[in-house]
């Protein structure tokens, strides 16, 4: 039996490995890197429609997988970036469809991915125009330092607080933060994102330094 526990050891270690990865794990990841390439990789002329596609992915996603936080949460972050790339009478609809998404994400889970959904919800709020019920800079606030709490070494909560401060003109507390998101700790599996939203945070921080 002993010369055989190396065999059983290996079977052992190798179902685990394969337990950790769920279907959902795997869309979510696919998701994931398909996000990173089309934001920061395609021509600009080409984002919207292929963000519309993304779309009808994650959704399919979604739908596969009822009560769960974390599709509904990439299904909002691809159908918020969808609405960057629209014109001014697609572009609130969609917003407000993100936003949704997000909200019903949040009351499931608010803490799954890291505080993602709060994260989102709070860039919504200051990115998208005063119209609706968005362009509302307190609820980002509100948002983005609930996500800090869950997540307060990431780097895309603290990019976006680091936005919004600047927004607000404090340079200071926007300089802090974005120096702090490149400290982030790196994202096992997100190394496209990562690499995009450091040179994203570059330019910033060299803005936000040169007002102080």
């Amino acid at each position: 039996m002993k010369k055989y526990a190396w065999l059983i050891a290996l079977l052992f270690a190798a179902n685990s490995a394969f337990a950790e990865t769920t279907p959902l794990d795997a869309s979510i990841e696919k998701l994931q890197h398909d996000w990173a390439k089309i934001y920061y990789k395609l021509p600009e002329k080409d984002k919207e429609d292929a963000f519309e596609k993304l779309v009808k992915d994650a959704h399919q996603v979604s739908a596969a997988n009822p009560g769960r936080a974390e599709p509904l949460i990439w299904e909002g972050i691809i159908t918020s970036t969808l609405a960057k790339y629209q014109g001014i009478f697609s572009a609130g609809g969609t917003a407000k469809a993100a936003r949704d998404l997000l909200l019903t994400a949040e009351k499931i889970d608010a803490n799954a991915l890291h505080g993602s959904a709060l994260t989102s919800l709070g860039s919504l709020y200051y990115k998208v125009p005063s119209f609706g019920s968005f362009g509302d800079n307190d609820k980002a606030r509100e948002y983005l330092e609930r996500a800090l709490k869950i997540n307060p070494d990431g780097i895309d909560p603290n990019f976006f607080y680091g936005e919004l401060m600047a927004k607000l003109g404090n340079h200071a507390k926007a300089v802090e933060h974005f120096k702090k998101a490149l400290a982030a700790p790196p994202r096992p599996g997100r190394e496209d994102a990562d690499e995009g939203r450091k040179e994203e945070i570059q330019q910033a921080l060299k803005k936000a330094e040169q007002r102080l």
